[in-house]
């Protein structure tokens, strides 16, 4: 009894394989041997699984006839299998029902997980897994357009749906899908390898069988698809094969690039690749086994988990549940429902490992995404050029963070078809391709931007500044694209409609672009899509220009403003009041009768706007005053000399009209280009439409100019700033542009909604327009813009000078005068205290005011200017000394004093009162004044004092 104790349980387990296919030979071995290594390190494991084989015999009905046996009569407790996705279904199905794990390591359909069964366990990756590494390989190097090629069956279609969601989300789109039946002949092979010949796309994601990958890429080396310009990417289901696919079908697909799961190296699976190749040999010594594959490392994992999660489970039978059958009921309900089956997938649920083929560790019952190998077909092998990571997407070396990622960089070297370095566009123009049927409007005027010629054999040749940028554009590509310009006109060849009905054709398909000088505009853009435009955007307004200047006989007063002129005067005249109030007392310049001295003030004020005055300047505060002032007049009248000489030279044009509502308050005739939506736009701003005309050419529109807005012409013309500078580069003379600027987009070219090629369009423009290129074209067709200056942005900027420029200088010397003026005042004050503190007269304040007054209209006698350079000196102090001291008169000399009734006295005292009227001739001395003076004086004295002679 005890012996029985310690037998291990039994758990069936059974394995539907299809035991020609060396897949399942492999599969079969790999799980004998994992069975063997694990219970012989586990020994002590309470559980054993026993292997019951079925045979799917390659068919779907054979593996449901082969799990339906297994289920009923051996009542296994789980299955492994079956080998591929097409036989999964069914059996799943079945295993659903009856409670029993279906484990899978070689159905890799995205379309099972769909069936969301909870007995499904996939040990293997979603084919879903690798959409991202290969999409990473199209956006890498740009290529806009892919071919997918497919086997017609669950495996084949189950991937697509991802497959195209990842490429949109690189901005990639599939034109095109090659369905290849999974019994297809090689004719129909052919059939579709022709037809994928005539495509202009070069990019072909291929994903089907090892089987079938080899007979499709035979046949296209024998077409001669496996040349240059082609590009040929293969999923795992060909990749993970490689090795056992005939090296001469290999040698076939030199170029191919292919995306494989991640193994790392390790002792443990070399060592387990060397026990397997000696099993093989030992099985059958004369047979040629293909190498091991990641599919046989699935397989030995899955029998691993399988038993670890029996043992975990602590299942102790195998019984089945039996349920109520009816007597007429089928084989497909005559099993029972496992009872241990909820266990058992619980436990491989929570199982996890290190297994051969990396870490095993179930995820809503499937294996997560490792990284992904990208390697490159070469001769007769692959060898690997990068690396697919989630996080930082393709690099060289696995875990290297590359910063650019995706990127050319971020690849080894790569051999492609055609023994090719360089990758090749991915899109070249077959010679039975269909061709861009590219719209051209058909202009009367303005043929710079588009010109059409008629050849006498009724072909065309189109030119202009908007069809070199389309073919350079095109040019700049990633890819070749192959297209025809079409003429939008008439059988006559005349203009067919506006650049709305021209957009209109490509919405309706008539076109498959336009190339032209066609508008970003709100309306076009509800049934077309634009590019990004390639021009100057805005609307704006061009009028005639005018020498106002000339005819003006007040231009002279233009230079400044009236608010610095009135400014400048008022300086003027107070300086010239200042420093006659700092030079009145000690400069004879400014002395003399009131008129002649209010002359002196404005004369030598307004002279030194000049520099003529020929005053002598005394004071020490007048001259620093002067200092100040003359560097205000300089920086004054040299700025009004060069505003002066601008005016009336450089800037003496002047535009005609400058606003807008001006043109319609005044109602006059405004042009417009013919077929153009600013026709729309002039009558939303309110103009009226009897009063719009129409011009086809830059001739037309400067006829209409010439004629005038009275005389059936026009007075302004609004149109797009490329036709503006197409006009003014001819008439920049005699017109220019004013704003304001109307927004719109510019000239950009036409697309159907939703083309791919409006990205990669939009990003060959920006690199023309920001190129050399761009300039040489626009210097070819819209000329040279150095020749003809542009003075818009000049002719309404006000040419005076304003105040604001000035304030500065005239606060600066406004600061200074006005100390030396309070310095002055306090000089006086000081000087004359006197008068205001004596308090002993009688006299009031109105008095003394005046008294002020008067001692600053005299001389001020103590100042050198008045003084002799002889011994003089002190007798003129001292008569001014008297003179201050004196009460009758300002002036008085301290003399030998006569009698008060005598001559002399009288003599003295009309000297006084009248405050000695002082005259001198040009050049002679205050002193001379003052000395003659004294000694008239004396002598009158004398005579008056002297006794009469007695005789």
């Amino acid at each position: 009894m005890a012996v029985a104790q310690t037998q291990p349980v039994p758990i069936r387990v059974g394995v539907v394989l299809d035991m020609d296919n060396y897949l399942g030979e492999m599969g079969l071995n790999c799980i004998s041997m994992a069975l063997s290594d694990f219970y012989a390190t586990n020994a002590q494991y309470k559980t054993r699984l026993q292997i019951f084989n079925g045979d799917s015999k390659g068919d779907v009905v054979g593996a449901a006839a082969a799990a339906l046996d297994l289920l009923k009569n051996v009542e296994v407790q789980a299955i492994i299998g079956p080998l591929s996705s097409v036989q999964s279904n069914f059996m799943i199905n079945l295993g659903d029902k009856a409670q029993v794990p279906i484990i899978t390591f070689s159905a890799t359909s995205p379309s099972l997980s769909s069936i969301r069964s909870p007995y499904f366990i996939r040990a293997a990756l979603n084919d879903s897994s690798q959409v991202h590494a290969i999409s990473a390989i199209i956006q890498a190097f740009g290529w806009r357009e892919v071919v997918l090629v497919y086997m017609d069956n669950e495996f084949g279609e189950g991937i697509i749906p991802f497959l195209t969601d990842a490429l949109e989300q690189v901005n990639a789109r599939v034109p095109y899908r090659s369905v290849i039946p999974s019994l297809a002949t090689d004719d129909q092979i052919v059939a579709e390898l022709y037809k994928m010949m005539t495509m202009q796309t070069r990019v072909f994601i291929v994903h089907m069988s090892a089987t079938l990958g080899s007979r499709f890429f035979t046949k296209a080396k024998q077409l001669g698809m496996m040349s240059e310009d082609y590009v040929w990417i293969v999923t795992d289901g060909i990749t993970n094969e490689l090795n056992s696919i005939n090296p001469s079908v290999v040698e076939s697909m030199l170029g191919v690039i292919g995306v494989k799961p991640y193994i790392s190296k390790k002792t443990e699976l070399d060592n387990f690749t060397i026990r397997y190749k000696k099993r093989l040999q030992q099985n059958n010594p004369t047979a040629l086994s293909p190498d091991l594959n990641i599919f046989g490392l699935w397989a030995y994992d899955s029998a691993i988990a399988l038993a670890m999660a029996a043992e975990k489970a602590g299942l102790t039978n195998s019984r089945f549940e039996k349920t109520n059958i009816s007597i007429n009921s089928t084989d497909l309900e005559a099993f029972g429902v496992s009872i241990t089956g909820p266990e058992l997938i619980q436990g491989l649920s929570s199982t996890s490992f290190r297994g051969l083929a990396g870490d095993f560790q179930l995820v809503d019952g499937q294996l997560q995404s490792p990284p992904y190998e990208i390697v490159n077909v070469v001769g007769p092998g692959a060898r690997v050029i990068g690396y697919w990571q989630k996080d930082s997407g393709i690099v060289k070396e696995l875990n290297l963070k590359n910063e650019n990622t995706n990127k050319h960089s971020n690849f080894g070297s790569i051999i492609w078809p055609g023994d090719k370095t360089s990758p090749p566009k991915g899109w070249v123009i077959p010679t039975n391709g269909k061709k861009l049927r590219i719209g051209v409007p058909v202009k009367d005027g303005f043929t710079e931007f588009v010109r059409f010629t008629w050849n006498s054999d009724n072909s065309t040749q189109v030119e202009g500044y908007c069809i070199d940028v389309f073919d350079a554009v095109m040019a700049a590509l990633p890819y070749g694209v192959q297209y025809e310009y079409i003429p939008f006109a008439t059988p006559d060849h005349k203009d067919a409609g506006t650049h709305n009905d021209l957009a209109y054709q490509v919405y309706l398909g008539n076109y498959d672009a336009v190339a032209g000088d066609v508008t970003i505009v709100a309306n076009r853009s509800q049934y077309v899509d634009f590019t990004l435009p390639f021009t100057e955007s805005g609307v704006s307004m061009v009028v005639p220009i005018k020498d106002y200047e000339k005819s003006n006989a007040w231009v002279f007063l233009k230079p400044l403003t009236w608010e610095l002129w009135l400014t400048s005067f008022c300086s003027f005249v107070f300086m010239g009041c200042l420093i006659w109030i700092l030079e009145h007392r000690i400069n004879e310049d400014f002395r003399g009768p009131p008129w002649h001295q209010v002359g002196t003030i404005f004369w030598f004020a307004f002279s030194t706007m000049v520099f003529a005055h020929k005053e002598r300047v005394i004071s020490n505060l007048a001259r620093f005053v002067l200092i100040i002032w003359f560097l205000v007049v300089f920086i004054l009248t040299q700025s009004y000399t060069a505003s002066l000489t601008s005016m009336l030279t450089v800037q003496q044009l002047q535009p005609t009209v400058t606003d807008v509502n001006e043109l319609i308050r005044n109602k006059e005739y405004v042009g417009y280009q013919e077929g153009s939506f600013v026709y729309g736009l002039l009558k939303r701003m309110n103009f009226d439409e009897s009063r719009l005309l129409v011009y086809n050419s830059v001739e037309e529109c400067e006829e209409l100019f010439s004629k005038g807005s009275g005389n059936g012409g026009i007075a302004a013309a609004f149109d797009e700033i490329p036709y503006i500078k197409l006009f003014l580069a001819k008439y920049c003379s005699k017109y220019t542009m004013v704003d304001p600027t109307y927004k719109t987009d510019g000239f950009a070219f036409v697309f159907p909604i939703g083309s791919p090629l409006v990205p990669d369009v939009s990003r060959a423009i920006l690199n023309i327009t920001e190129g050399e290129k761009m300039v040489e074209i626009e210097k070819k067709w819209l000329g040279d813009k150095t020749k003809c200056a542009d003075h818009s942005t000049n002719l309404l900027s006000s040419n005076s000078l304003g105040l604001e420029s000035f304030w500065g200088l005239f606060m600066i010397v406004g600061i200074s005068a006005f100390s030396a003026f309070i310095i002055h005042v306090i000089r006086f004050l000081q000087e004359n205290w006197h008068v205001l503190v004596d308090f002993n007269s009688e006299s009031t304040i109105l008095s003394k005011i005046k008294d002020l007054i008067r001692r600053f209209d005299n001389r001020d006698l103590r100042a050198h200017t008045f003084r002799k350079n002889g011994g003089d000196g002190e007798s003129l102090d001292r008569a001014i000394e008297s003179n201050e001291n004196h009460q009758e008169s300002p002036i008085s000399f301290s003399l030998t004093s006569p009698p008060t009734n005598s001559p002399a006295s009288a003599i003295f005292s009309d000297y006084g009162d009248q405050n000695v009227n002082f005259r001198r001739e040009q050049g002679s001395s205050v002193e001379t004044a003052v000395t003659n003076t004294q000694g008239e004086a004396s002598q009158v004295a004398a005579q008056e004092i002297e006794p009469a002679n007695p005789n």
